[in-house]
């Protein structure tokens, strides 16, 4: 019965938008970069936004490859690809240096990359709270590299789970027609 229960609630969870009231848009939030910087989302006003909640020691981690095709072909094109690196799910042990060494080696990434943050739970980052906030249980990580698209207009255009890829025709609709917006 638990097993159905849970069943459920995941696939609904993939379904389900709530439309929030957006007191706040993703501009007044900011993360720490993995190199100490600050990554503030209002400096990429009129872009599109792919947030991602990223580790090293997933089975979708091949997906890094993706995320820095995706952002090599639209970074000109108004679009920025944000890694979140995050132990959630208990597969991102390493330090900020150590994650920042293995995405560069292992996949030659060079979008912004945050240092290590909580996706979900009590300690959850603020721009994560405020996704679930107006967007709904389709805005929470069930897993890595679950995928959150903020729009040009600050608000989330769409979540994509994180047995999507980024190069998949589903997503590049969303991204293209985001940018085009």
């Amino acid at each position: 019965m638990f097993k159905k229960f849970f069943f459920l609630i995941i696939m609904l969870s993939f379904f389900t938008k709530v439309s929030g009231n957006y007191s706040s848009l993703a501009y007044d939030y900011k993360f720490n970069s993995i190199n100490g910087d600050s990554i503030k989302l209002k400096d990429f006003k009129d872009k599109v936004i792919v947030v991602v909640n990223v580790a090293s020691r997933c089975g979708y981690t091949p997906q890094y490859e993706d995320l820095q095709i995706l952002w090599s072909k639209y970074k000109n094109q108004n679009l920025v690809v944000i890694g979140v690196p995050t132990n959630n799910f208990r597969q991102e042990p390493g330090s900020n240096k150590e994650i920042k060494e293995f995405c560069e080696t292992n996949f030659g990434i060079d979008f912004p990359m945050t240092e290590k943050v909580n996706v979900i739970g009590n300690k959850v980052h603020p721009f994560y709270k405020w996704a679930k906030d107006n967007y709904g249980i389709g805005a929470i990580p069930k897993w890595n590299f679950h995928k959150i698209i903020v729009g040009k207009d600050g608000k989330i255009a769409g979540t994509f789970a994180s047995f999507t890829k980024p190069t998949s025709k589903k997503f590049l609709k969303l991204i293209d027609t985001e940018i085009k917006n």
